[in-house]
């Protein structure tokens, strides 16, 4: 081991070895043995009493809109208010958000929690039909939206709250004291959709304790951050962060490990209001002194792609993190040149939503050893390398991903055999990614392997092909993932048509009308020739191409 890996592992062991600030010790959750946070908060309720001790520090912008951590502890106990007075919003109930990031979004999620109620964080790309459908099965009481999205909601019978309304909501409800509610900590706080693999989206349902320990994790990590600059005389943080929010709260990227955990640090969360584009990117990370920001891959490729970086002062950003996606050491070395100043905290991580956080993370130290690699296991993570039996291979060989930790959802909304299929009785999450452990670090070998990766957002297969068959003159489809070099991937399809006059063109209006535009595929094959297929009936998918 080197010396500053050394050193790491003798802090990180000192930090959490009985009596410390981040003690772990195994305890039973939910009939499963795992290590856990000893000395973590009793509710996301208690965070946001204590938020309000930041006072006038700045939590949440967003343009000319500043919210400050008392003004937005003060605003969520009044929210809280009009949903449970208004609503009948209690323990249990659901309250949906379906809208682009915002505020009043995370205000909602504040609110809504500390009245021991679950967040549905509805993906704001859903057409009518995804929304229609996810929202459907969990019987909201009431759904937030913006103006956008509640024109998709026409065929729900529930009521709706504009989040253009709830500055107004708030100021007519006026001052109002957060309800004394702790909630059950293995019960249902969040669900969060991952893309479905039998046609339709899933819900992944996470716990107050999932939350409660991703927070208490990236405290854990920032604690180490600090003592290692410490150990390796390297400057020390002065003054709060301000991180970028580029990727939708509907994502744990921005709900779970930006929002929630910054609340408790006393952070700034800067909200980025569109879609990405860099130059207008780059200008808010230099007006607002952005410090830390996650991006996907493809952020990273386009900032890098940038041929005028000079142009803009970028000095203050320290610290970039390239999540959601693999990504390969070549980019990694672009961004390192691109922007000299996040060289010594350029990390990398493997993680899905159904883990709540990272599973692994490579930090700065792991690439520069292994620059292939997604790092080492997270703090009170265990991975295992099983094969198709559910055997542990050896190190090195390439297997299935388990995980096992106390950031593990409780399963998926009301689908028994989805969560049989991805969790173990004795608390095992099988990804269906594949990889090996070397050393003690985590190499991914590829995703899942029907999944298609595009510019960081997961489409399934079965998903598209599902709407694409029930075009009328569609006889059979197969969807795949081709390589794309902004993307990552891109969506391709194969259509076998019963009419000689239909068109790519009329096929991707007919997909855009059920699926989130990422999931339309860019990339079509029209043909009268039967799929190959399998004796079984399955579609050979590595026969699949775009080449006739």
């Amino acid at each position: 081991m080197s010396a500053p890996a050394q050193i790491v592992a003798d802090i990180r062991a000192r930090l959490t070895a009985p009596g410390g600030e981040f003690e772990l010790a195994e305890q039973d959750v939910r009939g499963v043995r795992v290590p856990v946070f000893v000395n973590r908060r009793a509710s996301l309720r208690d965070w946001l009493i204590d938020s309000a001790e930041f006072g006038p520090a700045e939590y949440l912008v967003q343009g000319d809109r500043r919210l400050s951590f008392a003004d937005h502890a003060a605003a969520v106990a009044s929210l809280a208010g009009v949903l449970a007075c208004d609503h009948g919003v209690g323990v249990g109930d659901r309250v949906a958000i379906l809208a682009a990031n915002s505020p009043d979004w995370v205000l909602t999620f504040w609110a809504a929690a500390s009245l021991g109620a679950i967040v549905v964080a509805g993906n704001a790309w859903w057409t009518a039909r995804e929304a229609s459908y996810s929202l459907g099965r969990v019987r909201p009481s009431v759904i937030v939206a913006d103006g956008r999205r509640a024109a998709l909601l026409d065929g729900l019978d529930v009521p709706v709250m504009r989040t253009s309304d709830i500055p107004r909501v708030i100021a007519a409800r006026g001052p109002a004291k957060l309800p004394d509610v702790t909630p059950d900590e293995d019960g249902a706080a969040v669900v969060m959709y991952t893309s479905g693999t039998t046609g339709y989206p899933k819900g992944a349902v996470h716990s107050h304790r999932n939350l409660l320990s991703v927070i208490e994790y990236h405290r854990f990590t920032d604690a180490l951050a600090t003592e290692m600059a410490a150990a390796l005389g390297l400057p020390a943080r002065v003054g709060p962060r301000r991180f970028l929010m580029s990727l939708p709260l509907f994502h744990i990227a921005s709900l779970h490990n930006l929002a929630l955990p910054r609340l408790a640090s006393g952070d700034t969360v800067v909200v980025d209001d569109g879609r990405f584009d860099v130059d207008r990117v780059l200008r808010l990370v230099e007006h607002e002194k952005i410090t830390n920001w996650a991006v996907v891959p493809t952020m990273a490729h386009r900032l890098v792609e940038h041929d005028a970086l000079e142009d803009y002062d970028l000095s203050s950003l320290t610290a970039l993190s390239i999540n959601s996606a693999p990504s390969s050491p070549a980019l990694k070395d672009r961004v390192r040149a691109a922007l000299p100043t996040v060289q010594a905290a350029l990390a990398d991580s493997y993680g899905l939503t159904e883990a709540s956080t990272a599973a692994t993370v490579a930090t700065p130290i792991d690439l520069a050893l292994h620059p292939t690699s997604v790092g080492p296991p997270i703090t009170s993570v265990a991975v295992e390398i099983r094969d198709a039996d559910g055997a542990r291979v050896a190190d090195g060989e390439e297997g299935e991903i388990w995980l096992r930790s106390q950031f593990t959802m409780l399963g998926y909304w009301e689908d028994p055999a989805a969560t049989d299929a991805m969790l173990t009785p004795d608390g095992w999450l099988r990804t269906g990614d594949l990889g090996s452990m070397r050393d003690g670090r985590l190499f991914m070998a590829s995703r899942r392997s029907d999944l298609i990766l595009r510019g960081g957002e997961n489409v399934y297969p079965a998903e598209v092909e599902a709407v694409l068959d029930e075009h009328p003159d569609v006889v059979e489809c197969a969807v795949f993932g081709v390589d794309d070099a902004d993307l990552g991937q891109a969506v391709a399809a194969v259509v076998v048509t019963a009419s000689v006059g239909l068109t790519e063109r009329a096929l991707q209006t007919f997909a855009a009308e059920g699926l989130a535009y990422y999931k339309v595929p860019a990339h079509w094959r029209l043909t009268t020739t039967p799929l190959t297929r399998t004796a079984t009936g399955k579609v050979i998918r590595r026969s699949l191409s775009l080449d006739s």
